[in-house]
């Protein structure tokens, strides 16, 4: 009989044999239709709404909501004048539009708000539109602070309106799949979860360039600014503001965010991680900016641990691996994938090649009568996967909402999950900037060090 000569044979062995698992056909999973009504919509059946902000995501946003059957965009706002015209571009000539927010809180022909601004707006705009009576698709991060945060829950409870967060993987058929999997108990015990995601390219870092019309008279500076210490006019800021921690939140309100919600949706919790370690730097984009580029995180979610790494230096793709006693479950842009692990050895232990000779060919003798299955009997190890649009879609997630709006359904994403999501990311910074561990106490709701 023969046993491994060594480890690194043994786990080249395996690698090769889960890769020939895994060589299967992958599942299409398809979307739920969205139900588009054979006739046309009444007008009394439709879902009117503002847009507020119309930059890169608001016009992504727009352009997506007014495709939906029954919706409609019945005005638009910005501070800058050269979004009234892209507004129009996209909902038709005789959109109204405004620089005031406020303007479409008071319309009553609105039904509700989609909000896509800067992070240090969102406390304001939330807590006004749900004061108003409107419902409010808001933009992810939900919050720009914890404060910021327990004011918007506060808000959204007392108004009893409809807060849905814009981070679209809880919309998505593959974190559904990936969802029932978990609850199924395919992992056996979580052990651990990790996350991903790099970029290598100056717009992927927020350097975008400022419209060449951009000044004082086509935008409202000084109100953009809102709460923040005011600065001269800056087209730099105002176009690259997830650049800066009094507007933005950085990689973590931007992209960890997605991983995060992802993750609870799928892990089926909601709630803010107990403790968080992180580190990272400016490594790369020393452009003036004030938050990484660079940034890694250790979270405590019960006793579970999870590690989200953030680089926009290095491209990687975006993955949320579960880790579990029973497999992995691998949430790509496009696929899952679910390969099993039985948990026990599938040869004589290669401790044993310290034994002596005849000590080690009876032990190898022993395993192999006590733990060979019978010819015809070899145990199949589990290996699926999955193909899928992308989890990032916005359609589904818009879809949800405005359904919500005209049923009065609860949505999966709504302002507690939202504020959970945020929280992560919040004490993610917290910790990077004080460059120690930060803590979470829910008595107080308060990140403390």
């Amino acid at each position: 009989m023969k046993i491994r000569s060594s480890r690194r044979q043994f786990l080249q062995e395996s690698a090769g044999a889960i890769g020939a698992a895994l060589a299967v056909k992958a599942i299409p999973l398809e979307a739920e239709p969205l139900r588009t009504p054979s006739r046309q919509v009444s007008a009394s059946d439709r879902v009117r709404f503002g847009m507020v902000g119309v930059g890169m995501q608001g016009s992504g946003l727009l352009a997506r909501a007014i495709a939906l059957p029954g919706v409609e965009c019945a005005a638009a706002c910005d501070l800058y004048d050269g979004r009234h015209a892209r507004a129009r571009e996209i909902a038709g000539a005789n959109l109204r539009t405004t620089r005031r927010y406020q303007e479409l809180l008071a319309d009553k022909d609105i039904d509700c708000i989609v909000a896509a601004v800067p992070d240090h707006w969102h406390r304001k705009i939330v807590v006004d539109a749900v004061s108003a009576g409107k419902d409010i698709y808001c933009e992810k991060p939900m919050s720009h602070s914890v404060a910021d945060g327990r004011a918007m829950v506060a808000a959204a409870k007392k108004s009893g309106r409809i807060v849905q967060i814009g981070s679209q993987r809880t919309s998505s058929v593959l974190c559904a799949k990936a969802r029932e999997l978990v609850g199924k108990g395919v992992l056996g015990d979580l052990q651990l979860v990790e996350g991903s995601l790099g970029r290598n390219n100056p717009t992927g870092a927020w350097v975008y360039p400022p419209p060449p019309d951009l000044s004082p008279a086509t935008l409202d500076w000084d109100t953009w600014q809102g709460d923040v210490p005011k600065r001269p006019f800056d087209p730099k800021i105002f176009a690259r503001w997830r650049c800066w921690r009094e507007y933005g939140t950085g990689v973590a309100g931007d992209l960890m965010v997605h991983l995060i919600s992802g993750m609870l949706f799928t892990w089926g919790i909601n709630e803010a991680p107990t403790r968080v370690m992180a580190m990272g730097g400016i490594r790369r984009f020393n452009d003036g900016r004030n938050m990484p580029d660079v940034h890694l995180s250790l979270f405590e979610y019960g006793d579970v641990p999870v590690y989200i790494r953030l680089n926009l230096a290095s491209e990687t793709p975006e993955v949320l691996r579960f880790l579990g006693s029973k497999g992995v479950l691998e949430l790509a842009e496009t696929s899952l994938s679910f390969m099993g692990q039985a948990g026990v050895d599938t040869a004589p232990s290669y401790y044993a090649s310290s034994f002596p000779q005849a000590m080690r060919n009876e032990y190898v003798e022993k395993w192999h009568a006590e733990n060979d299955p019978r010819p015809g009997e070899e145990p199949l190890h589990d290996a699926v996967s999955y193909q899928g649009d992308s989890y990032d879609d916005t359609r589904p997630h818009l879809w949800k909402f405005f359904q919500a709006v005209k049923t009065r359904q609860p949505v999966v994403q709504d302002v507690v999950f939202g504020h959970h999501a945020a929280l992560a990311c919040h004490m993610a910074n917290e910790s990077y900037f004080q460059r120690r561990t930060v803590s979470f106490d829910p008595a107080t709701e308060t990140v403390k060090s």
